[in-house]
């Protein structure tokens, strides 16, 4: 894209996902990820009237009177985005491609975020990881990272990019091969490693990708049970659905590996079809096994109705 266009287009996506967020989802982010926290604030005197198992032993053993433990409720949020940006998210056959559809769910998630006060974070992953943004606050920061799940593209380096970043952001880095040079198949294990190498306190996690990839459902789990991890599928109709054109040749963008495929044929059209459901499914009922939440999105529909949905069911499963 040029830089021209660039900023069109965030400046489409800000102005329609504003909307969106300050009529439908504000409210409803609040209500689902506000106020789950409790954190310890300090130690006081006891006074009558206090809960008796607040009373902190140790301390009042050491002053020789009782002391209590206040705590208070964490109101502010941490909202993390795992955005997969491998070649199977370029693809498109409607007016957006998966990854225009990834910027646009993006949006929305980080204009909540910053309607509410509450910071955001953003992790571009591939092979590798090829993109990290330590969550921050304010619609600039929200801009950025629109505009840089947008419009980034993976460039083919002599060193990995993990020697250009701040130490403190690299905790084992000379061990583990976080960042990787070129544009590679999806790792979406490896990108959930690193997040839990970076974000120590508890955030919400939304892992957005179209899920070409295997063996990370371990990692995901592991993330789950100190973090809130949401998985977001974004599809495309033609993975489902082919046209009646004849043999064409389909090239495999995780791969590049390149096919033939008879679409005159119904039988080959239903066997695609019913293997991406298929994968979809399976999809769903491993994260349901592993108490992961998921969404699935189609990037030639709506962003804001399976979002809405998602919020309405997280809080009706809060009362």
């Amino acid at each position: 894209m040029l830089a021209r266009e660039i900023i069109q287009r965030v400046r489409e996506i800000q102005v329609r996902t504003g909307r969106q967020v300050a009529d439908v989802l504000a409210g409803q982010y609040s209500s689902v990820f506000k106020g789950r926290g409790i954190e310890f604030d300090e130690v006081r005197p006891y006074i009558p009237g206090d809960e008796v198992r607040s009373i902190d032993w140790n301390v009042t053993a050491r002053m020789g009177e009782p002391f209590v433990k206040r705590y208070v409720e964490e109101r502010q949020l941490t909202l993390m985005l795992l955005a997969d940006i491998s070649a199977s998210q370029d693809f498109g056959s409607a007016s957006k491609s998966k990854r225009e559809a990834a910027a646009e769910l993006c949006a929305l998630l980080a204009f909540s975020a910053t309607f509410n006060d509450d910071k955001v974070g953003l992790t571009l992953f591939h092979g590798g990881i090829e993109q990290y943004i330590p969550a921050r606050k304010g619609q600039k920061h929200a801009l950025r990272v629109v505009r840089e799940v947008l419009t980034h593209e993976s460039r083919i380096r002599d060193k990995p990019i993990a020697s250009r970043l701040p130490r403190r952001w690299l905790p084992s880095f000379g061990r583990r091969a976080w960042f990787r040079s070129g544009r590679q198949s999806t790792n979406i294990a490896g990108a959930v490693e690193f997040l839990l190498s970076v974000t120590k306190r508890k955030a919400v996690c939304f892992v957005i990708s179209d899920f070409f990839d295997e063996e990370y459902l371990k990692s995901l789990q592991m993330a789950a049970k100190k973090h809130d991890v949401i998985a977001v599928l974004i599809t495309d109709p033609r993975e489902f659905e082919l046209p009646n054109v004849g043999i064409v040749s389909l090239l495999d963008p995780e791969t590049g590996k390149m096919m033939s495929c008879d679409t005159g044929s119904a039988a080959v059209r239903r066997a695609i079809r019913e293997q991406s459901q298929r994968r979809v499914d399976k999809l769903r009922r491993e994260l349901r096994g592993a108490k992961i939440d998921f969404i699935h999105i189609d990037a030639a529909g709506s962003i804001v109705d399976p979002i809405a949905r998602f919020f309405r069911m997280r809080e009706r499963r809060r009362r």
